[in-house]
């Protein structure tokens, strides 16, 4: 679910107070128009922590109006990181009994699901959100169930996926990575370095755990001048990394 900031709840709170009459009634609008703002305050208060604030903000846009999609969502998540599973569980439900269709509310069960190790249940979620066509991001969907895939070992069903993400956007960087890391995994070498030389195009700063794999790609390729360019730059980058330290010991810098 794409979450909605702090300005936005500003501008929300300004339309609210700038509500009037234009042919439906104002004691019936205005209801759903602080439902919607108490979301936008909730979501902003989930994403600084702060739940306690976000559950009553939640729990007001609910009473407002009960057949709000997206506050069910929020809700969900808030319960989830209390640690409220089946409350989360429920309000999820809600939200697709309201809004079936809706990707965004597919996505994020899905990703709920997976999370709690349903990984069957939680896969007709993600490739539903991403064959909705309003979905503007499907790549992350196929990503999403890729990725919980291969949490229970499902290699040749999570490459699919991927494959499905980067056919959807060519560059995404997240499907490049797990098909690198698959492809090493799996001794496909070329097909890795081929993986992170996409990835690396479109992210011109690769974390300690980029540079490792191709580290340890090109050393198995055979390649030891790339294989050392990669662990220096490990090395210099991420000199405190657990990565830089597995580096050292194959360049023969010390442990």
């Amino acid at each position: 679910m794409k979450t909605l900031s702090i300005g936005m709840a500003i501008a929300a709170a300004w339309l609210l107070a700038g509500c009037v009459s234009t042919g439906t009634p104002q004691s019936q609008a205005q209801p759903k128009l602080a439902a919607k703002y108490n979301v936008q305050l909730g979501v902003a208060y989930m994403q600084q922590g702060r739940l306690d604030l976000a559950l009553k903000k939640l729990q007001r846009a609910l009473k407002q109006d009960p057949n709000l999609a997206e506050a069910h969502t929020a809700i969900a998540l808030v319960y989830e990181k209390r640690g409220d599973i089946g409350l989360a569980d429920q309000h999820y439900r809600r939200a697709l009994d309201i809004a079936p269709h809706d990707p965004k509310t597919l996505n994020a069960y899905g990703v709920f699901l997976c999370r709690h190790n349903k990984v069957d249940q939680s896969e007709k979620y993600f490739l539903a959100a991403a064959a909705n066509p309003d979905y503007d991001t499907p790549e992350a969907a196929y990503t999403n169930a890729g990725v919980c895939l291969l949490k229970i070992g499902k290699q040749t069903r999570a490459e699919a996926d991927f494959r499905q993400a980067l056919k959807a956007q060519p560059d995404y960087p997240d499907a490049l990575w797990q098909l690198a890391r698959l492809s090493f995994d799996e001794g496909k070498h070329l097909r890795a370095r081929a993986f992170l030389q996409r990835f690396m195009a479109h992210n011109r700063q690769p974390h300690a755990e980029v540079l490792w794999l191709a580290a340890r790609n090109e050393r198995a390729l055979g390649d030891q001048d790339q294989a050392r360019k990669f662990a220096g730059e490990l090395i210099a980058k991420f000199p405190r990394s657990a990565e830089a330290r597995l580096a050292r010991k194959m360049t023969g810098n010390g442990g």
